[in-house]
């Protein structure tokens, strides 16, 4: 097949999970609290934004959600995603369920010739499920994809290469902070993204988690906690981080260096030089979001005409580090050191 034959050719897309981020389904977003609208991209729109990913199916254990989906998409819809991945035969599959059914289903996707897999975060809610879907993904060659959204940004790739090209200096300390607390739903997000950015990743941690226990709208079966604690990344670079159950504080990346700092608000970049200067990189305009751009990614992978983008592995080390996090608040906030052993690695993010 020449370049210009796989470019024509289209992918057959399927949704497994049609609930607010899944199936862009404002039912389920209005229990959250949230607004599909506001949202940096939905699985529903990556694909059907995409000119060459034909949406053929999704599955639900939910009737109301299958039935809104059909109504808005035309696809067929199955309350078991066995059947569906038996029947439709799809080549990119959304994984948009609760995270402890994320290791069950992208293990069947590879194991039944899915050929990319776009998971939601965190990746798992154990260290072992979460090795077992890599390990899964590679047996049979299949794409792994960790919708850590922040990494297909574009303002996030530029502060990484910007740092790495020394444009702060030697980095001195980072910040992270948000007020929603959930270390494993929210948390991922900001300790993957400060690795990203960073170049770096986290090589011990100390942590207390918030214990007031806010209740999670997904049920009493998810205990997921926020907390405080610090950071040690590669070169011993320390990043604190504030993240009550019930914080006020704004939600932020904070790196700063021998020539200025510079704080992520959003799709937005701050830098503040220590001569004066000053810059702000808006967030990227028009309707494209990151999770188009992780979908466009996903499908030149599957052309072969780029490197697949890595997510997977990062985002094991992301859930290894939040672990790490409530085995540190089990010792008192001692001093936890990354690759975890024993017990610690046997501990369970409870998040949704």
């Amino acid at each position: 097949m020449n370049i210009d034959e796989v470019k024509r050719k289209s992918y057959r897309g399927a949704i497994i999970g049609l609930g607010f981020i899944g199936g862009a389904d404002q039912v389920s977003g209005d229990a959250l609290g949230q607004r599909v609208e506001n949202l940096d991209g939905t699985h529903l729109a990556a694909m059907r934004n995409h000119p060459r990913v034909t949406l053929v199916a999704g599955s639900s254990r939910d009737p109301g959600r299958r039935e809104r989906f059909a109504q808005r998409t035309g696809a067929r819809t199955y309350a078991d995603w066995r059947e569906l991945l038996q029947r439709e035969q799809p080549e990119i599959v959304s994984v948009a369920t609760y995270a402890p059914q994320h290791a069950e289903i992208t293990i069947a996707c590879a194991e039944s010739g899915v050929r990319a897999i776009y998971c939601e975060k965190p990746i798992a809610t154990k260290l072992a499920d979460a090795e077992r879907m890599l390990n899964a993904c590679e047996a049979s060659r299949s794409l792994l994809v960790i919708n850590h959204n922040r990494r297909f940004n574009p303002n996030y790739r530029r502060l990484r290469d910007f740092i790495a090209g020394r444009g702060l200096g030697e980095l001195t300390s980072a910040g992270l902070q948000w007020g929603t607390g959930r270390l494993g739903n929210v948390g991922t997000h900001f300790i993957d993204a400060l690795c990203l950015i960073a170049g770096r990743r986290v090589e011990a941690v100390s942590a207390t988690l918030d214990l007031s226990r806010r209740p999670d709208c997904r049920g009493a079966l998810f205990q997921d906690p926020g907390g405080w604690g610090l950071l040690r990344l590669e070169s011993g670079l320390i990043a604190t981080m504030d993240a009550a159950d019930c914080g006020t504080v704004s939600a932020t990346i904070t790196l700063n260096g021998t020539l200025g700092r510079a704080l992520t608000d959003a799709g937005e970049v701050h830098l503040e030089f220590r001569d004066g200067r000053a810059e702000q990189w808006p967030a990227p305009a028009g309707n494209f979001s990151s999770m188009d751009r992780a979908m466009a990614e996903i499908v030149e992978s599957l052309d072969g005409t780029t490197l697949a983008p890595e997510t997977s592995d990062a985002a094991l080390h992301a859930l290894e580090t939040i672990v790490a996090c409530h085995a540190s608040h089990r010792r008192n906030a001692t001093w936890t050191s990354l690759p975890l052993a024993g017990v610690d690695r046997d501990i369970e993010v409870h998040s949704g």
